[in-house]
């Protein structure tokens, strides 16, 4: 790619071009009404090109859980890329600022984001409380506009990767996760965004076309309830035609094909007992939508009786599909107690298999949806089932088990002068000046540490005794010889720095990052109940200034 050096890098001075965030109601007006009155305060004060650093980080970890995914950070670059107020936007500031100086609409008129610079943690990576995902440093009235938009980008994204990543390690590996939320996404930015970082995060596939349209996201659906009630009875087929798979024959009665298989399974003798006969209506419905989709044939086998019927016509259908060279992809069960109806379907699978000389077929795919959630696999996996797939909608892309992450963006430093907010709430004293972040990993490859240091300090390197502190608690520290070292903070827009950045990675890159992310993380670190808390310090030097400036900045009380 021309400007991007070996590293991955966008040389210095070379130019590429990008488009605005996904949704194009993200604009310098997406933010709160306090951010102008505050510029214009700074502005009105001679303030507004003072020099500021701002950290964007969060203080827990969601869901009871000890990690956090961190997604949102193109769409922030997409956005300061594209920073500027339309003449529209400076008229309807001046009609709900009507008491401000002309200068400063002027000023408003004037200002983008090219004497801006950010340094980020890469979206995809685990991260952690207190750590910044993001620093922003620029002029403060130009920064402080981008606060709302910047939380606003990185809450939902990363808490929607969170949720995705944390059914993927319930899941396994193994096992396809499915994105079927959008119909109860909250809205269509919901829906969109949840599909985009649901990926991200470990999920497979989306059943949202546009989504899948936008992101490149793998598109997976099969047909509802209301498909099959739909049809009354097998007259209702008048095209019975079926050619097969390699277009040398056709097969002019499809549907006597798919009888005679379903009468063979009503004789079988290892299938004795096991069904009489089946809902008629849905046999046609399920051959009207192999007659369609003869490549991708999954049928929803719960609208009657699923043991009784779905399974036995789903499987009369997929073995005349199999006479003509197709292989059905499956079922999907939307009810009933999931455990017990997979291994049945499973058991029910591989003796068709076995009594028809049907290779593959006891392999059939089950996917499983019906409210899923993170307690439900679990408790699906401490049962015991069949379940190759889960389509999993509401509880994952609501964000059921919790609403927000709690981004904060804090001031750190201004004109070079580290400043601090102090509260009686510790969790909520902010870690001042600018700082450089790094992970250090163990012998066994995992995580172990994350430590930020001062912007003046030395690098922590590999096999070199560093002290981590916790920052606010002197009894909690530790020495760590790290194996290896890395970076955390990357500049990913330099404004007029002249400086390289890193290019924006693809989606599916970000995915990839996402895994091997957490494939580096402690098992005790990522289990559901009870896990260990991952260790997030500052350096010797750091703690003692922090502590210096909590003391400098605190009154001192008066006892009378």
């Amino acid at each position: 790619m021309e400007g991007v050096d070996l590293n991955g890098k966008v040389e210095a001075g070379a130019v590429e071009e990008l488009g605005g965030p996904t949704n194009p109601m993200v604009s310098p007006l997406l933010t709160d009404l306090y951010q102008f009155t505050m510029a214009y305060a700074y502005w009105k004060a001679g303030k507004h090109l003072d020099r500021a650093v701002f950290d964007l980080f969060f203080r827990k970890n969601p869901f009871g859980g000890e990690y956090t995914v961190f997604g949102g950070l193109e769409e922030c670059i997409r956005l300061i890329a594209n920073f500027k107020l339309k003449d529209e936007e400076i008229s309807y500031l001046r009609s709900v600022m009507p008491t401000c100086e002309d200068g400063f609409f002027d000023y408003l008129r004037e200002i983008d984001c090219s004497n801006v610079e950010v340094y980020a943690i890469s979206e995809g990576s685990v991260v952690f409380p207190k750590v910044p995902l993001m620093r922003i440093e620029g002029p403060v009235a130009v920064v402080q506009l981008l606060e709302t938009p910047f939380v606003n980008l990185v809450n939902y994204a990363s808490l929607v990767t969170t949720n995705a990543a944390r059914h993927r390690f319930v899941a396994g590996k193994s096992k396809t996760l499915l994105e079927f939320g959008l119909r109860r996404a909250q809205g269509p930015d919901g829906g969109i965004s949840a599909s985009r970082y649901c990926y991200m995060g470990g999920f497979d596939a989306t059943s949202n076309v546009a989504a899948g349209k936008l992101f490149g996201i793998p598109l997976r659906g099969t047909h509802s309830h209301a498909f099959v009630s739909s049809f009354m009875c097998l007259d209702e087929i008048t095209d019975k035609a079926l050619r097969s798979q390699d277009g040398s024959r056709t097969c002019e009665d499809f549907v006597g094909l798919v009888q005679s298989w379903l009468h063979k399974l009503q004789l079988a003798d290892s299938l004795s007992g096991f069904f009489g006969e089946t809902n008629q209506s849905e046999l046609a419905a399920f051959i009207s939508y192999a007659l369609a989709l003869p490549h991708n044939f999954l049928a929803l086998v719960d609208t009657y009786d699923v043991m009784r019927s779905g399974v036995p016509n789903f499987c009369a259908v997929a073995l005349a599909l199999n006479d003509l060279g197709y292989k059905a992809s499956g079922i999907r069960l939307d009810s009933g107690d999931l455990a017990y109806l997979s291994i049945q379907a499973r058991k029910f699978f591989c003796m068709v298999e076995k009594e028809f000389g049907a290779p593959g077929f006891g392999k059939m795919l089950v996917t499983a949806s019906n409210d899923l959630n993170e307690e439900t696999i679990d408790a699906l996996n401490k049962q015991g089932h069949e379940v190759d797939a889960f389509g999993i909608g509401t509880y994952l892309v609501t964000c059921y088990a919790q609403a927000a992450l709690g981004c904060v963006f804090k001031l750190v430093e201004i004109n070079n002068q580290p400043r601090i907010k102090l509260s009686e709430d510790i969790t909520k004293v902010s870690i001042p000046r600018k700082k450089q972040c790094f992970r250090l990993y163990g012998k066994e490859g995992y995580a172990l540490v994350d430590i930020m240091i001062g912007e003046d300090e030395i690098p922590p390197k590999v096999g070199e005794r560093i002290l981590c502190r916790n920052p606010f608690n002197e009894s909690k520290r530790a020495y760590v010889a790290p194996q290896r070292v890395e970076e955390l903070l990357k500049c990913y827009w330099p404004g007029d720095s002249h400086k390289p950045r890193e290019v924006l990675p693809s989606l599916s890159e970000m995915r990839g990052l996402c895994m091997q992310h957490l494939d580096q993380m402690r098992p005790d670190h990522m289990r559901r109940l009870n896990p260990t808390p991952y260790k997030v310090s500052v350096s010797a030097k750091l703690y003692d200034f922090i502590h210096f400036l909590w003391l400098s900045e605190a009154p001192v009380g008066e006892l009378l």
